[in-house]
């Protein structure tokens, strides 16, 4: 099954065996990629890595890509949020399919969170989980919410949308706290290094585990107050289990006891809170296995 995972400054295509629960290796194609170029510099680029992978595959494609999107005619509804602006109004799904020149019939697209959560149920930490709550922490807070492995945005037992960003702590948006520039700034307001030569995140991290009093309650501040966002939805959903990936997971050390520490003391569920089992191919399997269960139409 053919797949691509587009991001923020990258786009990955691959073959994924779907029996075998892998994406093929010798097949990865991974190239860098702009959100800020322009409509057509984008579709080239991200038709390019699909056309580098071996023919001979079937014509439907999984296909992942970040919000907001339509995800049922893909056309990109991307406005005031600060990437693929290029693309709001166009048909993505039409622009692919007439640069890969036959080698798509079906494109099937699905949110880059869901897609993660997804391949995490199918082959990852999500397996065996009914209903599990998956988070992406990178730039800000990805997040899906599974129910027997299907993403679920609507209903009293989720946030908006299936959207943890668009929670609220503090009395301001999830992701001025919990985001690469939320840490940031919090790192600068607690005395750390602030203006043109602030550190990002890793280095705030690697501070942290040296002795920076100030780096390590920028980290403590942001997934605390995760938790406590998450609390009350991971108790209304009834998940058994909270899985978490995305770049910040890496600092799994500084993450997982402040996380952990938000969830119980907003009164949440004892839920065991997990690292991704395959962080970086779990967006390939679950494009193809949403690709596989959908329906089939063009």
């Amino acid at each position: 099954m053919p797949v691509l995972d587009i991001g923020g400054t990258h786009v990955t295509a691959a073959l994924v065996d779907l029996a075998e629960g892998r994406a093929l290796p010798s097949t990865v194609v991974r190239r860098p990629l702009s959100a800020r170029a322009g409509a057509g510099d984008i579709l080239d680029t991200i038709a390019e890595s699909a056309l580098a992978l071996p023919d001979g595959h079937g014509p439907r494609w999984g296909v992942a890509i970040p919000g907001p999107f339509d995800y049922a005619s893909g056309v990109g509804r991307f406005t005031g949020v600060g990437k693929f602006e290029s693309l709001a109004g166009v048909d993505v799904g039409a622009g692919l399919r007439e640069r890969l020149a036959g080698r798509s019939a079906r494109l099937r697209f699905l949110n880059d969170a869901d897609a993660f959560a997804v391949g995490e149920y199918g082959a990852g930490a999500a397996a065996g989980h009914d209903r599990a709550v998956c988070l992406t922490l990178g730039t800000g807070v990805g997040s899906s919410f599974l129910s027997s492995g299907r993403p679920v945005h609507a209903g009293p037992l989720v946030p908006p949308s299936g959207h943890v960003h668009r929670l609220t702590v503090h009395g301001r948006p999830l992701e001025d706290t919990v985001s690469r520039r939320g840490i940031r700034a919090r790192y600068a307001a607690l005395g750390g290094s602030s203006g043109e030569g602030a550190p990002d995140v890793r280095e705030i991290a690697a501070r942290a585990r040296t002795g920076d009093a100030a780096a390590a309650r920028a980290f403590r501040y942001a997934f605390d107050a995760l938790g406590r966002a998450l609390a009350p939805w991971i108790a209304r959903f009834e998940a058994t289990a909270v899985v978490v990936g995305g770049s910040m997971a890496g600092s799994w050390d500084l993450v997982h006891p402040a996380l952990t520490t938000g969830l119980t003391s907003a009164g949440g569920p004892d839920v065991p809170v997990v690292p991704a089992r395959r962080p970086q191919e779990a967006p390939l399997l679950g494009a193809a296995r949403w690709a596989q269960g959908a329906p089939d139409v063009p």
